[in-house]
């Protein structure tokens, strides 16, 4: 037994040093307390667990009411947006773009733009978006609705705007972020959708999330 206690030693020390090299990686889940308090609404600063995606209903560029049952047992990206912003958002639709290229064929993975501008942003006005860069209906949803309930949705749910505002006439946002949430409404990632190498980044972790989930 002596003779065999130094090469069980060594057998299981392979193993553990084994489980933890092939041990899957896994992302984050973010909640109030995980993110820069700057980005989170006072009322739940400090909250520390439980952070969901809450119910929401907006338009989308083909006149449909857009809800999460939208997004049941789906993978999903997350972004602020305008049609007729010049800087930024140029720039994150050429990003997003490449997330929609390389999922095209998973319909577990899908993508919502909130515009910041709905009261420019029309139906007919995002679907001509949509028509111009491309893109399926099916997968990515460009939506517009009430603006208090849209910067609520960046200001509360996705942390994605530093900004304080209450959805007034005078609040704007402006923000490059790209959020990650997944089947369970929970927020697994933040990026800035005007960085090639950050989207590489949110690529990687979306394969990340599926074989998550797989």
């Amino acid at each position: 037994m002596k003779r065999l206690l130094p090469s069980i030693v060594v057998v299981v020390t392979g193993m553990i040093i084994a489980y933890f090299l092939i041990k899957p990686k896994q992302l984050p889940i973010y909640n109030p307390s995980d993110i820069n308090p700057k980005l989170v609404d006072s009322s739940i600063q400090g909250v520390t667990q439980n952070h969901r995606i809450g119910e929401f209903k907006l338009i989308n560029q083909n006149g449909k009411v857009i809800t999460q049952n939208d997004f049941k047992d789906k993978i999903y990206v997350a972004d602020f947006f305008f049609v007729t912003c010049p800087t930024i958002c140029p720039k994150m639709t050429k990003q997003m773009t490449r997330v929609y290229q390389k999922f095209e064929q998973n319909s577990e993975i899908m993508l919502l733009s909130h515009t910041v501008m709905p009261e420019h942003d029309s139906v007919s006005v995002l679907k001509n978006y949509e028509k111009k860069i491309g893109v399926s209906d099916k997968k990515w949803h460009f939506v517009t609705g009430d603006k208090k309930q849209i910067y609520n949705l960046a200001r509360k749910a996705y942390f994605a705007a530093i900004t304080d505002g209450d959805g007034g006439l005078e609040d704007f946002i402006h923000t490059e972020n790209f959020v990650l949430i997944d089947k369970d409404k929970r927020i697994r990632g933040f990026y800035d959708g005007t960085s090639e190498q950050e989207v590489d980044r949110l690529i990687s972790d979306i394969s990340t999330l599926i074989n998550e989930y797989d």
